[in-house]
């Protein structure tokens, strides 16, 4: 067994865990990542990248359906889905690999196994129920992620009732499917299926989908969803999934107490996260839970002195570029790094890959006047935009939130084509705390997407120019 000693140990080999032993061996440490399954985590594996890849298929089978807006005539185009799945884990084993090639060019030593914690500044790896190391280090890292959330009376089993894992890597094609939730990881699926030919209805325990996102891209994503062919249940519950011999039955219960039932060949269950705490020698430290989530400070600690968390272990938001980014920030503080800069939640943009595509980052309109402040709002529709006309995308809206004393930008929220790509001028106008001002100064080309950002701008202040 091996008895080795290391600067920082990082447990979870995830795009937090990884990104962060890569940073601290650039500052010239010794470390090491103790992972159990697979380099990269659930967002290389089972997560962010498969899911764009099936998403990227369900995008070009989109545009074949609509080949004749575009001048070609195309017959007898159906999806292979086995061939569709075998892309898509095809893309994720090679970024694994990728990972791993990482790891190695900054000389990280990787340790297979399940790592936790076995006493102060210990962690004991084991694999397979053996012993295979035991680790010393006066700074631990604790990356391991979380798993997909079940409810008790909402079971996967993955074969009827399935998870985005299960989903993945899907045994067949529903003609029939069910959602359960309407947030990102729910969205994306049900985009995919439903252009694949699947009848897809999607459930909302809250009173709108995408409830996380502003109220009013909220509302035209739910019209973009139904104009596809989605069925729609917000502000209601699943009560029970019964499997029956062609599917499953689901009892469903709005907000005023009516149940109906809906028969589907198969449900995903996308209700949210849990965060793998379990087995982690938490007991009898100093590390505390809220939610089952681990409590930290701005920088990654934890109540215990040397040990850190970070990523989908922590608090939302539960998205990869924050883990990443909170790996590098916690690294640096560790390590006396003078550049060493705090994530601020504000400054993280978010996306879902669905048809049409969202995007936001910083304050919706609502928080933002909860917030006490006084707001000025733009809005740059898609049709007024000569790049998404000409691409055949002409629905959709960019919308800004600014603070009316100031003109400090306090969000950006979109709805369309490629908006995904579009978020980050925002986000990097907010790092550098822009004001309306210089937005309106900065010089966007033409013909492009990016038009319609400035655009907006221009509308809060009553500016605009194309529309």
């Amino acid at each position: 067994m091996t008895d080795q000693s290391f600067d920082l140990i990082v447990i979870g080999g995830g795009p937090g865990g990884y990104v962060a032993a890569i940073r601290a061996a650039q500052l010239g440490k010794n470390v090491a990542v103790v992972e159990r399954e697979h380099l990269g985590g659930i967002c290389l594996n089972w997560g962010c990248i498969p899911t764009k890849a099936l998403l990227r298929s369900a995008e070009v089978g989109h545009l074949i359906q609509r080949a004749a807006e575009f001048g070609f005539k195309v017959d007898g185009v159906t999806p292979d889905l086995d061939a569709i799945v075998k892309r898509s884990r095809k893309v994720a084993k090679q970024l694994n690999q990728g990972v791993g090639h990482l790891l190695k060019k900054h000389k990280v030593t990787v340790f297979d196994g399940h790592g936790k914690l076995a006493g102060k500044g210990k962690v004991a790896v084991s694999k397979d129920g053996k012993d295979v190391a035991s680790l010393q280090s006066t700074n631990i890292l604790l990356a391991t992620g979380a798993r997909a959330r079940t409810l008790p009376n909402l079971q996967p089993d993955g074969e009827f009732i399935w998870t985005y894992k299960d989903a993945l890597v899907p045994n067949t094609m529903p003609k029939k499917l069910l959602v359960v939730g309407s947030g990102a990881i729910g969205i994306e699926f049900a985009s995919f299926f439903i252009t694949l030919g699947a009848d897809v209805t999607v459930v909302e325990v809250l009173d709108r989908v995408l409830p996380v996102e502003d109220a009013e891209i909220s509302g035209m994503a739910e019209k973009a969803f139904k104009k596809h062919g989605m069925t729609i249940h917000t502000s209601t519950t699943v009560e029970t999934l019964s499997k029956t011999k062609a599917g499953v039955d689901a009892v469903l219960k709005d907000a005023k107490g009516k149940t109906s039932t809906v028969s589907v060949d198969r449900v995903i269950l996308a209700v949210g996260i849990t965060a793998n705490t379990e087995n982690l020698g938490l007991e009898g430290t100093g590390v505390k839970l809220d939610r089952g989530h681990v409590v930290t400070d701005k920088w990654g600690a934890t109540g215990e002195k040397g040990v850190y968390a970070i990523g989908d272990l922590t608090a939302p938001p539960w998205l990869a570029h924050k883990a990443m980014h909170e790996g590098v920030a916690c690294v640096e503080k560790m390590f006396g790094f003078a550049g060493a800069h705090a994530l601020d939640p504000a400054m993280i943009p978010g996306c879902t890959y669905c048809t049409p595509q969202i995007a936001s980052v910083g304050l919706t309109e609502e928080k933002a006047k909860q917030a006490g402040h006084k707001v000025k709002v733009g809005r740059f529709p898609f049709i007024g935009n000569g790049k998404a006309i000409a691409l055949g995308e002409p629905e959709g809206m960019i919308k800004t939130v600014f603070d009316e004393k100031t003109g400090e930008l306090l969000g950006a929220h979109m709805i369309g084509a490629e908006v995904t790509e579009l978020i980050q001028g925002y986000a990097v106008a907010k790092t550098l705390e822009t004001t309306e001002q210089e937005l309106m100064q900065t010089v966007f080309p033409h013909p492009t997407l990016s038009e319609m950002m400035h655009e907006s701008v221009l509308d809060a202040y009553g500016r605009t120019l194309h529309f």
